[in-house]
């Protein structure tokens, strides 16, 4: 796969394709089914597939005080387009010039003179160009002009018949509920940032933990969690069990907000490392201890009961998982 951080002068290899158009935050089984739709055209067609995507997403540039929502680095997007099959991904910069692209001319300049598009697949709900004139009536009128098909899908919806979105997984995670998450993600949650050196106060009653700062990622609920971490490498990824973290550690007088991972028999040396963790299961919320003696000892029980978890869940493919 090849990515884009533009859209002139690309090479025949990545124009002349069906285009998917979204921001994919949390590539989740309804955005999945957007890419499903363009790879079927792709391929009734004989062209490439490729996905049109945005950084940093809309709602920061628009909305820059509204505390981090991200379901998913870019990144992790990548990663996961990769193993779908995608051919090519312009991830193009979302700053105040491109939002003042009038909607002709983001069809007319992007879609048909840079991309050549063949045919260009959507949500039902896409809207496009400056304060967001275009809608999907435009993209099929512009669409006949130019030669370009258009399809544009219906919001996906879950075996009970309600709607998979970004914003219900949002809404899951800080609620901890984090298996109806992984269900509508189609795999489970999944942070990943550097490991950085903490102040090791996990280390000195027994439990050393790795520490991923949560930077642009939603916050779910804060609490423990069983957790299955690896550092980053793709499909070959090794995955390790363990408990994790994610508050501001009121016991220990903490302010911010992190993700400290403490893994199961094993201690592999992860500072500055590129660890993804992936939240399995909530087991419990946050607290504030009396003593240290009286962390340790809960932190003991936490790490038996995740073990617990973990030893009855059968890790879950995420390479490409439910596609």
């Amino acid at each position: 796969m090849d990515v884009y951080r533009h859209t002139h002068d690309l090479p025949d290899s990545a124009r002349g394709g069906v285009v998917a158009i979204g921001n994919f935050d949390g590539l989740h089984r309804g955005h999945r089914g957007v890419l499903a739709e363009a790879q079927a055209r792709a391929r009734a067609l004989g062209v490439p597939c490729n996905v049109m995507t945005f950084e940093p997403h809309p709602r920061r540039l628009f909305k820059p005080d509204q505390p981090p929502f991200r379901l998913s680095a870019l990144r992790t997007r990548l990663r996961l387009m990769e193993a779908l099959g995608i051919d090519n991904v312009f991830v193009l910069q979302f700053d105040w010039d491109f939002a003042k692209i009038p909607a002709e001319d983001f069809v007319t300049n992007l879609l048909v003179r840079d991309l050549q598009a063949a045919h260009v697949v959507v949500g039902r709900g896409f809207r496009f160009g400056y304060k967001r004139q275009g809608d999907i009536d435009l993209l099929t009128r512009l669409g006949e002009t130019h030669g370009f098909g258009v399809s544009a899908l219906d919001a996906v919806q879950d075996e009970h018949g309600e709607t998979i979105s970004s914003s219900r997984v949002r809404a899951c995670l800080q609620a901890g509920e984090v298996r109806e998450a992984q269900r509508l993600l189609g795999r489970p949650w999944e942070v990943e940032g550097r490991v950085e050196h903490g102040a090791k106060r996990g280390r000195e009653i027994g439990f050393p933990t790795a520490n991923v700062p949560l930077g642009e990622y939603l916050e779910p609920m804060h609490g423990i969690y069983a957790v299955r971490a690896g550092v980053d490498n793709g499909p070959d990824t090794f995955w390790m069990d363990g408990a994790g973290y994610i508050g501001t550690r009121p016991s220990v007088h903490g302010d911010n907000v992190l993700l400290e991972v403490s893994l199961f028999d094993v201690s592999p040396d992860l500072y500055n490392k590129h660890l993804r963790v992936q939240l399995i299961a909530f087991l419990r919320g946050d607290h504030t201890f009396d003593s240290m003696q009286a962390l340790s000892l809960q932190i003991a029980e936490d790490c038996r009961h995740a073990r617990r978890v973990l030893e009855n869940e059968p890790p879950v493919p995420i390479e490409g998982a439910g596609s």
